[in-house]
């Protein structure tokens, strides 16, 4: 059983839901990652989405694509990303953490090699954006050998054959985008979303997390009601850019920020 697994049947059994804040690695500055994804867990986070920067994110806003920049300001690669992740690791082996990001970065270093050394890391699992499951016969049994959960994206306009398709290549869970478009870049439909993840639910057995569109602890709990975990990312990338300055600050803003979507969805158990 994957670290991811293991926390969404847990999370499952005591009837709460996963709570998965994504932040792109490097951003503001590469010696603050880690202690930035310390912040997270200590707020409540379940699950860690950790972005790869790359130069053009194709799938993200203005808000992520900004990010990206600055963390490319910095330097920051891949091989940089992962050696944050084993950082983290020296105090905490509990928290799954997710490498979100783009295939060209994974591809310059080479998959096998990426594989090895996202596990040697302690990376648990990989959403590539970009890699659409008809090109993932490849990639995803390097993943599934080392025991890496390979995650995939489900949008709105996904038919019944590609959710079957995507999920015959997926484990931990699936992501389920919430709106047409880009991160950021639209109003979350709480009945719509009820119902795409209700059919999802038909049709594949893993768990579904829902993100694009969840900015406060209401549309956290909204979502969380129908959903096994819900994804936030670029409120919390946003306040990091809005307090880039004052890295104490910073930590407190995206505490003051997480923790009340933590209460939000642990009440949802009561």
């Amino acid at each position: 059983m994957s670290r991811i697994e293991g926390v969404l049947k847990a999370l499952k059994g005591q009837g709460r839901k996963a709570l998965i804040p994504y932040i792109t690695a490097g951003d503001p500055h590469p010696d603050l990652t880690v202690d930035l994804m310390h912040t997270l867990v200590d707020a409540g986070a379940d699950i860690i989405e950790l972005g790869v920067p790359f130069s053009d994110p194709m799938a993200d806003g203005p808000v992520i694509q900004l990010a990206c920049e600055r963390a490319l300001k910095h330097g920051t690669s891949l091989r940089q990303v992962l050696a944050m992740v084993k950082t983290f690791r020296e105090k905490d082996d509990a928290t799954p953490v997710v490498l979100m990001g783009y295939l060209n970065p994974m591809e310059a270093m080479g998959q096998e090699k990426f594989a090895d050394a996202a596990v040697d890391a302690g990376v648990d699992g990989i959403l590539t954006v970009d890699l659409p499951p008809e090109e993932a016969d490849e990639v995803a049994p390097l993943f599934t050998a080392r025991n890496l959960d390979a995650i995939f994206l489900l949008a709105p306009t996904t038919t019944d054959d590609r959710i079957r398709a995507i999920s015959e290549h997926s484990s931990g869970y699936v992501y389920y985008v919430s709106f047409k478009g880009v991160t950021g870049a639209g109003k979350i439909d709480v009945d719509e979303v009820a119902s795409k993840v209700a059919h999802i639910h038909e049709l594949t057995a893993l768990p579904v997390g829902v993100g694009f569109g969840i900015r406060d602890a209401a549309t956290a709990a909204a979502v969380g009601r129908v959903s096994d975990g819900v994804i936030v990312g670029s409120v919390l990338v946003d306040t990091i850019a809005r307090n880039q300055a004052d890295p104490e600050q910073l930590k407190r803003a995206l505490s003051d920020l997480l923790h009340p979507m933590r209460e939000a969805l642990d009440s949802l158990a009561s």
